[in-house]
């Protein structure tokens, strides 16, 4: 089975950063997907650039922070911050243009700080929200790269990055039995989703996902990866 451990919010503010980089240099993190709008983006960028071995992807953001596009009104509340929240599916069908605009924003901010794109996926698992469907499957294909695994894409395997997306590593399913529970899913490939970080001031501002995070490192730094994972 291939396992891929991907650390979500590269980037979003500078210990987030430093607790995915030892997570991969001291434990089994293998790639991240990085904000582009993130309170430590381009802290984030260099330590991509010092650690070859971490694949980077894009955390693509529709739910966090201010875009990169300087007229998306209709994505925006007074203060210029995205209007929509981790409950996006309860909101009004979004402007598809205007994602679209920002989106290409994000992609191309990141593709101009040199790192090679690995895999694309989302803030909230906002690209898995139905109507962007169409639009996230034409960036996958424009891009040529895969996207994280959600319901919306399953008839979509060919875009899919793998077989689909493990999430229970989060809160109370941090635990060192990790690849004990993974063995027994009938797949080929699995990605699972992980947030470690360092719960620096930044973070207690901007998310309600703190100490949690420092648990995290600890056990992505203790557990080894088993032989049987490819």
């Amino acid at each position: 089975m291939r396992i891929e451990i991907n650390a979500d919010d590269f980037g979003l503010t500078k210990g987030v950063t430093d607790g995915i980089i030892q997570a991969h240099q001291n434990g089994c993190v293998t790639s991240t997907t990085l904000m582009m709008n993130g309170l430590a983006t381009g802290y984030a960028v260099e330590k991509a650039k010092e650690n070859p071995n971490l694949k980077v992807g894009i955390h693509l953001v529709l739910t966090w922070g201010f875009p990169l596009h300087p007229s998306v009104p209709n994505l925006v509340k007074s203060d210029g911050t995205f209007k929509f929240t981790s409950s996006f599916r309860d909101m009004e069908t979004p402007n598809l243009a205007e994602i679209e605009s920002e989106w290409r924003a994000q992609l191309d901010a990141y593709t101009a700080t040199g790192l090679a794109l690995n895999h694309i996926d989302s803030h909230h698992h906002v690209h898995g929200w139905p109507p962007l469907k169409n639009l996230v499957i034409k960036l996958a294909k424009e891009y040529n790269v895969p996207v994280r695994y959600v319901d919306s894409l399953s008839d979509h395997p060919e875009i899919c990055w793998t077989d689909t997306l493990w999430t229970g590593f989060y809160k109370e399913g941090v635990t060192d039995n990790l690849f004990d529970v993974l063995q027994k899913e009938n797949v080929q490939s699995i990605e699972v989703m992980t947030h470690p970080g360092r719960a620096d001031d930044d973070l207690r501002k901007v998310s309600s996902y703190t100490d949690d995070r420092e648990k995290e490192i600890e056990i992505l730094n203790r557990i080894e990866i088993p032989d049987w994972v490819k």
